[in-house]
C-alpha cells in the first residue's frame, strides 16, 4: 500500500519526547531493518526489539512504548492473540499490524482493526526488492509518526477521554478519538442545486472502519445510485474489504472490473494497485482501470476517480473524503466543485488522521465537515432531494 507523502508533525527535539516504538517480529532481518529505519528518524526511537508476542505482553509494563509494530505470525503468541492483551495493559498503545500479502493475513488484519489495532501495513515478500522495501519504509514511518503524534495529542491534558473498547461500529470499530483542537471556523460552500447522480468516496488510514460505518447506513442511496470508492490499499486487502462492505451494506460490493457498466444498487471498489476511473461509453458510464504511475504517491488514488467522473456526470456528483494521511482527493474535489458538484469531509474529531479531509476542509471546497456518524444521514437526505 502506498500513502501520500505528507507534511509530518513538527519534529520532536528532546529524547524524552521521542515516540517510543516497540518492534515485535520473529524475523531478525525484519526487526533489524525496521529498527534501523526508526533509529534514523529524529522524532522516534526503538524502545524494544522483540521476537514474540509473549515477549511483548510480558515486557510492555517495563518498556512503556507509544507505538507497537506487531507481526501477525510469530511463535509462542501470535500478533492477533497478543493484540488484546497489549491493549488491556496499555489502553492508549498505538498498534500497527504488519503482515505479508496473503488472503489469510488480510483477513487477520481486518479482524485486528475490530479488536483495536490502529492500522495495518503489508510487508514486502522480499526485502531485496528495492521498490517494495522503499514503499514499506516510507509508509511505516509515516504511520508511526502520524498515529503516534495523534495519540500523544489525545492523551494530553484537556483532551476528552477515549471511548471504552467495547464501543463498536458493526463489524469494525471506529478508532477512539479525542475532541478537536479549537480553531477558526472553516469556510463552507452551499451544496450544489444539481441532483446528484453518483456518490464518490475517498479514504486512506482509518478508512476501512469508516467505510464500514458509512455504507451500513446509506442503503437508500445505494439502492438508487452507484457508489464508487477508492481506499488506499494493496491487492488482496481490497478483495477482503469489498466482501466486508457487501456484508455491512447488505448490497452488492466488489472490486471494479475494467469495462463493466456502472449501475445503481452496487458498490464499486478500486482494486489494489490500480487506479479506478469512470468513462462514458455510449449511454453508459463504465469502469476504466489504469495501471499507470502512482498519483499523490498512491495507487489507487482518489483524484483520478474524482476527476474522471466530471466528464461522465458533470456537476451531478456528491463526493465524500474520509479519514486518511496526505491530501489525495483535495484537487479532484476542487474540480468537482468547479463543475458544480459538492464535497463532504469527515471532521477531525472522528478521523484517525485528518490529512485528506483536513486538506479539503482547509481548501474551502467543502459544503459540510461532519462527524462520521452524521455523514450517512446527510447523504440520504441529499440524495432524496434536500439541497441544504
Amino acid at each position: 500500500m502506498s500513502v501520500a507523502l505528507t507534511k509530518s508533525p513538527p519534529p520532536i527535539s528532546t529524547r524524552q519526547d521521542k515516540l517510543r516504538v516497540m518492534v515485535v517480529d520473529d524475523s531478525v532481518v525484519i526487526r533489524g531493518m525496521i529498527s534501523r529505519w526508526i533509529g534514523a528518524e529524529p522524532d522516534m526511537e526503538v524502545s524494544a526489539s522483540l521476537r514474540t508476542g509473549l515477549d511483548a505482553v510480558n515486557q510492555i509494563d517495563r518498556i512503556k512504548p507509544d507505538v507497537a509494530v506487531l507481526d501477525i505470525e510469530m511463535p509462542e503468541l501470535d500478533g492477533i492473540s497478543a493484540l488484546p492483551q497489549l491493549l488491556a495493559k496499555k489502553r492508549d498503545l498505538v498498534i500497527i499490524m504488519a503482515s505479508t500479502l496473503t488472503r489469510r493475513n488480510a483477513e487477520i488484519s481486518f479482524k485486528a482493526l475490530s479488536l483495536g489495532a490502529a492500522d495495518y501495513i503489508p510487508k514486502p515478500e522480499s526485502t531485496r526488492e528495492a521498490t517494495a522495501a522503499e514503499t514499506f519504509h516510507h509508509d511505516l514511518i509515516q504511520k508511526i509518526r502520524h498515529l503516534g503524534a495523534r495519540a500523544r495529542r489525545r492523551a494530553s491534558p484537556g483532551a476528552s477521554p477515549a471511548p471504552a473498547p467495547a464501543e463498536r461500529v458493526r463489524e469494525v470499530s471506529v478508532h477512539p478519538v479525542a475532541a478537536p483542537v479549537a480553531q477558526l471556523p472553516l469556510a463552507r460552500r452551499p451544496f450544489s442545486m444539481l441532483a446528484p447522480r453518483a456518490l464518490l468516496v475517498g479514504s486512506s488510514t482509518g478508512g476501512p472502519q469508516a467505510l464500514m460505518a458509512l455504507v451500513a447506513d446509506i442503503g437508500p442511496v445505494i439502492d438508487r445510485f452507484p457508489v464508487l470508492i477508492t481506499q488506499h490499499m494493496p491487492p488482496t486487502f481490497t478483495t477482503i474489504l469489498a466482501e466486508h462492505l457487501a456484508r455491512a451494506s447488505r448490497r452488492p460490493a466488489h472490486e471494479a472490473v475494467d469495462g463493466e457498466i456502472v449501475k445503481p444498487g452496487r458498490i464499486y471498489l478500486a482494486p489494489g494497485g490500480r487506479h479506478m476511473r469512470v468513462v462514458r461509453h455510449g449511454a453508459d458510464a463504465t469502469i476504466a482501470l489504469d495501471d499507470g504511475p502512482p498519483v499523490n504517491f498512491c495507487k489507487p488514488a482518489v483524484d483520478p476517480l474524482f476527476n474522471s467522473a466530471i466528464d461522465v456526470w458533470q456537476g451531478s456528483i456528491m463526493s465524500v473524503i474520509l479519514t486518511g494521511m496526505g491530501s489525495d482527493g483535495m484537487r479532484g474535489g476542487k474540480e468537482i466543485v468547479a463543475a458544480g458538484g459538492s464535497v463532504i469531509a469527515q471532521d477531525e474529531a472522528t478521523s484517525v488522521v485528518w490529512g485528506m479531509p483536513g486538506a479539503a476542509a482547509n481548501a474551502g471546497i467543502c459544503a459540510a465537515v461532519l462527524p462520521l456518524n452524521q455523514i450517512a444521514p446527510k447523504l440520504v437526505r441529499l440524495f432524496s432531494g434536500d439541497r441544504s
